[in-house]
């Protein structure tokens, strides 16, 4: 199965790199890439971390965002 959690990734000018945030796990679950590819691989690692983290402690898991768009192709 394919944890379906946001992965957002931003560019922080200050930090001259890609600001992973993983909502779901609260405001502290953060990484970071010099790459946006190494952000998004990061960032999947922190988020299988968590996941096993919340597994070992009994915690149930965060419920996913989930987004309410329709793609329209024509």
């Amino acid at each position: 199965m394919k944890p379906q959690y946001t992965i957002l990734i931003q560019w922080s000018t200050e930090d001259q790199k890609y600001i992973v945030s993983l909502p779901e796990f609260g405001p502290y679950a953060h990484t970071h890439g010099d790459t946006y590819g190494d952000a998004v691989k990061n960032g999947e690692e922190v988020l299988e971390l968590l996941i096993e983290d919340y597994q070992a402690q009994g915690k149930p898991l965060p419920e996913p965002i989930t987004a309410n768009v329709a793609f329209v192709f024509v």
